[in-house]
């Protein structure tokens, strides 16, 4: 028989106590203390990681020349208009995706930003490794209200074989809480929307919205009440998920009192049918608010699952993305794949102006406190190396990046070393990740 049985809480002192269920909308108020004011301390440090499926034609990426002022080959024409911003990275390697059977699309996704060897199989038995915004995440999560953002334009559950006898855990997912949880993406930019902006109304005066602040803190006063009243007559387990709760409720509560009123005004509600490039542009713009407001400062964003057949037919592209990118050298094929790969780093050239477009409260932008990372789980893909990655950088990231230039590394460095070195801008005391050999330099 069940405690409560035994025990009964009535519905009146169930809802009276309702503080234990109280979902409240998004508090135009709510942005942390750390948020810089005109007076305040430096602006944080926001990371985001874009990831494209199926590798890039690399002999029409790479620049020729080193440093600044580098050359923009076919594929990265798009950057002509925020080149000074992003830095081309060559010689970075995920070798830990690299194992010699089939199966590349899936490793090389699934250890996209963990670093490890993941488990071969497609059972229930998935194995990997924290992946490093999730690290990042851990650590300086309780200071926004989203500790991150998970985002993809397709889904998919993480179940069965999606590659050669690996999990589609492995190919839909780049973001790992642990080893054997990844973590789910939205893939609606409406969802989002109304996870992050619900109830927020941009006619409020100021007087209006300190109104409406002392009654969501006298709110939350009254649900603490509820809350102690119920506690004494439930169980240990029950007593110590409301403890839990409470201490969200003053969290929440401090939130609110140390609020940056009227900071940020989020973007109109996104449409219910979008194309396939209004979606991913929703996305950037969703994004760029939410690290505006300090509502996040992790984002992931999946352009798509791995080893994606996504038709290009809307820029005159015959046939599947990942049929076309074995091209085994055939020059028609490689056209196709040039023009999908160039269509790719516009659509992340869009997401840099977004951030370079939004002013923080010093003056700065967006995209100066940022570290904007894009590349694949492959390199070329027809060989399916997991060496020569295709790697962008956008953003000053507070002052650490030197952006604008081509910087070539000694070969196989490992991406990780990359990742450490964003992870500690922003904030993150780590000093190793998967087959890191050490912090890479971004000056």
């Amino acid at each position: 028989m069940s405690w409560s049985k035994i025990h009964p809480v009535t519905r009146r002192a169930f809802l009276g106590g309702g503080a234990a269920a109280i979902a409240l909308p998004w508090l135009e108020s709510l942005l942390p203390a750390a948020h810089a004011g005109p007076n305040g301390s430096p602006c944080p440090v926001r990371l985001i990681w874009v990831y494209i499926p199926n590798g890039i034609m690399m002999q029409d990426f790479t620049p020729a020349a080193t440093g600044p002022g580098y050359d923009l080959p076919r594929i990265l024409a798009p950057l002509a208009p925020v080149q000074s911003e992003v830095s081309v990275l060559t010689g970075l390697a995920n070798m830990p995706a690299s194992v010699p059977v089939a199966g590349d699309h899936a490793r090389g996704t699934g250890s996209f930003l963990s670093c490890v060897t993941v488990e071969h199989t497609a059972g229930d038995d998935i194995r990997n490794g924290v992946s490093i915004d999730q690290v990042v995440a851990q650590q300086i999560g309780d200071q926004t209200l989203f500790p991150s953002l998970e985002l993809g334009t397709s889904g998919g559950a993480a179940v069965g074989d999606c590659d050669s006898g690996y999990s589609c855990a492995y190919t839909r997912n780049i973001s790992w809480a642990d080893e054997t949880t990844p973590m789910a993406k939205t893939t609606d930019p409406a969802l989002l929307f109304d996870r992050l902006f619900a109830g927020f109304d941009v006619t409020l005066t100021e007087e209006d919205r300190e109104r409406r602040k002392r009654w969501r803190t006298s709110v939350l006063d009254s649900a603490v009440r509820d809350i102690q009243s119920l506690q004494t007559r439930l169980s240990v387990s029950d007593r110590a998920k409301l403890d839990e709760y409470l201490t969200g409720v003053r969290e929440l509560e401090q939130r609110i009192q140390s609020g940056l009123d009227g900071a940020c005004v989020p973007p109109d509600p996104p449409a219910s049918a979008l194309s396939y490039t209004e979606q991913i542009q929703a996305f950037h713009e969703i994004v760029a608010i939410a690290m505006q407001c300090d509502l996040t400062r992790v984002v992931t964003l999946m352009y798509e699952n791995a080893g994606s057949n996504r038709s290009f037919d809307f820029l005159g592209v015959t046939g599947a993305h990942h049929e076309l990118s074995h091209h085994q050298d055939d020059p028609a094929t490689i056209e196709s794949l040039v023009t999908i790969d160039t269509w790719e780093v516009s659509m992340f050239v869009d997401l840099v102006q977004r951030l370079q477009s939004a002013v923080e409260p010093d003056g700065s932008t967006v995209l100066d406190n940022a570290l904007v990372c894009f590349s694949s789980e492959i390199s070329d893909g027809n060989r399916h190396n997991h060496d020569d990655l295709p790697v962008l950088l956008a953003g000053r990231g507070g002052g650490v990046h030197a952006a604008g230039q081509h910087v070539v590394h000694p070969e196989r460095t490992p991406v990780a070393n990359l990742y450490l070195a964003m992870a500690q801008a922003a904030g993150a005391s780590v000093s190793a990740h998967g087959d890191s050999t050490g912090i890479l330099d971004l000056g």
